[in-house]
């Protein structure tokens, strides 16, 4: 082989296999925070087929059950249920403030972590006052509920 020809050739190889490297890394890292939306009725039947594990990060999006709201006295604790459409119940934790528009009743979307015991550990929740800015399959499951009572039974 020429000698031109076979330092092209290794050069591009390199540049091939630092690509792949590269691009191999992105993924990777894009993997990692990458937080998939569930449903409190895809928590339990799986969504796609593929149900959260204990440690993954996710989004879920519900009503909050009216009367499951259990705020404790001397900490910022708070914990609730979600619901949909199905009528599983997701439990979540939350520490911290909530959002003033957060209510018995009212759609929100809680950004956490799957627990072993069923529960997402939310570090962050967001209420909206409109369905119009809600994922459609809440928005549908707070027309439902409002259609059968408030309080989601």
């Amino acid at each position: 082989m020429n000698p031109r020809r076979k330092t092209r050739l290794i050069v591009a190889g390199a540049v091939l296999l630092g690509l792949a490297a590269t691009a191999g890394m992105v993924l990777y890292a894009l993997s990692q925070n990458i937080d998939l939306f569930f449903t409190p009725g895809e928590v339990e039947s799986g969504k796609d087929g593929i149900k959260p594990h204990p440690g993954q990060r996710l989004r879920i999006g519900g009503l909050v059950v009216p009367g499951t709201v259990k705020r404790d006295d001397k900490t910022l604790d708070v914990r609730f249920e979600l619901t949909d459409n199905s009528g599983y119940r997701v439990t979540v934790l939350y520490s911290g403030i909530l959002p003033d528009l957060f209510r018995e009743g009212q759609g929100i979307v809680a950004q956490g972590t799957f627990t072993d015991t069923g529960a997402v550990r939310a570090s962050e929740v967001l209420a909206k006052h409109d369905e119009k800015y809600m994922p459609p399959e809440v928005s549908e499951a707070a027309i439902n509920m409002h259609k059968r009572g408030v309080n989601g039974s």
